[in-house]
């Protein structure tokens, strides 16, 4: 069982309403379970959304140690108790689905893996969970 960004496997998930799917995810379906979520939106945040940025210079690892933030790319609100949110229902759902892996969106603040790494993602390799991007 894999744990999945929602928009990898063309649900309309992100901040622009769109999605992302992925034909690598999607080969996945005949030998493996998806667990598609999407931590912005388990931790409240509307579809659509004004996209967010963690703090320049920071990452995930920040946020979830107060270092750091998550604002709205125009600066006017702060979304770091639902990104926090979300992330902890990721790592609650995983833990509860016995989850394998986690395969997540690249270059999110949420889910992004390499570059800056994104909150959910953070907090999934925290809970000693396998993450990888797409």
């Amino acid at each position: 069982m894999i744990l999945v960004s929602a928009c990898l496997v063309g649900a309309c998930t992100r901040y622009d309403g769109g999605s992302r799917p992925s034909g690598h995810v999607l080969g996945l379906v005949p030998h493996k379970k998806l667990v598609p979520v999407c931590p912005e939106q388990l931790g409240g945040l509307s579809t659509p959304r004004p996209p967010a940025e963690i703090t320049p210079g920071k990452d995930g690892f920040d946020v979830i140690c107060g270092r750091a933030g998550v604002v709205t790319r125009d600066g006017q609100t702060d979304v770091t108790r639902a990104f926090l949110l979300g992330a902890r229902e990721c790592v609650r759902i995983a833990r509860l689905l016995g989850v394998e892996s986690c395969l997540l969106k690249s270059g999110s603040p949420s889910c992004g893996v390499s570059g800056i790494t994104g909150v959910a993602a953070a907090m999934l390799v925290l809970a000693d969970f396998q993450v990888d991007e797409v």
